[in-house]
């Protein structure tokens, strides 16, 4: 049984949008191997139809030596969420509908993580479900001031447990956390 692992890119008001505005913040070792260590457990993707359909084009191009990071993308199965793709056109790839017993299913039968990068629909409705096991966010020091957005406004309260945070040179923030404890009522921890 694998687990579902979040990978978003946020700035500090919580916009997900296609992030240009990391680029002022060079990456660091660390964040390098602490991404990689998210994606080291994984053995297949799972992705919303935007996304996958903006990174297709984007990684397909990179070999080992552009990026070490582009084996895993290329050759790794995709699982792609859509109710509207019908023909995969980047790498080993399935196209399924969202269905949340269907995700829970796919947990189980896949060897390894699922790997979860942007798709900010998805994850929406990933966090909503309870099916996100680890909700990795690169916080970058910089406020945006449009969305999309992690969160929408009307979405449900999820809460959640910090299971770690890292702060590198460069001013990112790695936060992760996972879900909330049950209290002995029953209900989410605060």
């Amino acid at each position: 049984m694998g687990a579902i692992k979040v990978h978003e890119f946020t700035s500090v008001d919580a916009s997900v949008g296609a992030p240009m505005w990391t680029m002022p913040f060079p990456w660091t070792e660390e964040q390098t191997a602490d991404t990689a260590a998210l994606t080291a457990g994984a053995s297949a993707l799972l992705l919303g139809r935007s996304t996958y359909e903006m990174f297709g084009p984007a990684w397909s191009q990179r070999t080992a030596e552009d990026d070490p990071g582009a084996p895993f993308f290329n050759d790794s199965h995709k699982y792609v969420v859509s109710g509207t793709l019908t023909e995969p056109s980047w790498g080993p790839a399935t196209v399924l509908p969202y269905d949340r017993d269907g995700i829970a299913a796919l947990k189980d039968e896949v060897d390894g993580d699922l790997y979860v990068s942007g798709s900010a629909t998805l994850v929406r409705a990933l966090l909503a479900d309870g099916l996100v096991d680890e909700l990795h966010l690169f916080v970058y020091p910089v406020l945006v001031g449009s969305g999309p957005y992690l969160a929408h406004e009307g979405g449900p309260q999820t809460t959640l447990a910090l299971l770690s945070s890292t702060a590198y040179p460069n001013g990112v923030l790695h936060v992760v956390y996972g879900p909330a404890l049950p209290t002995a009522e029953g209900t989410q921890a605060d």
